[in-house]
């Protein structure tokens, strides 16, 4: 690795391990259902979001709510205190494709029909209000 590649990925190191986030890796469901519920909770206070996934009706939910509580204790664990009521937000939430397993379905006159079973990966940054204010 070059001098200026090295100094370039030391910078990005070094902001990464400043922000606090979680990851979900090949949830099996679609990302297009997951985005559903990326939505709901996106730019929403941490502890209200919880709310909105606990009572949502959607599948997804319950692996997004898993996510951020995760992502509160990342926070906690960095920060060396309890989060409280209004201090942290959802800064972003990212929903991207993942690998998806392909099989096949027997259809009439000795076809095949594809099936797509599509999985994603989920990442959420979390961020305290009062940084969102400066």
């Amino acid at each position: 690795m070059g001098k200026r590649k090295r100094i370039s990925a030391d910078k990005i190191k070094e902001a990464r391990s400043q922000q606090c986030f979680a990851r979900l890796k090949n949830v099996p469901s679609s990302p297009r259902k997951m985005r559903l519920v990326a939505d709901m909770v996106r730019g929403q206070e941490a502890f209200k979001a919880l709310g909105l996934l606990h009572f949502s009706n959607k599948q997804a939910a319950a692996d997004v709510e898993k996510l951020l509580k995760s992502a509160i204790s990342n926070w906690e664990q960095k920060n060396g205190k309890k989060a409280e009521d209004g201090e942290l937000y959802i800064k972003s939430i990212n929903v991207d494709c993942a690998p998806m397993l392909k099989r096949l379905r027997p259809a009439p006159q000795g076809r095949g029909y594809r099936i797509r079973k599509r999985s994603n990966h989920v990442t959420i940054y979390l961020d305290t209000i009062n940084q969102k204010d400066a």
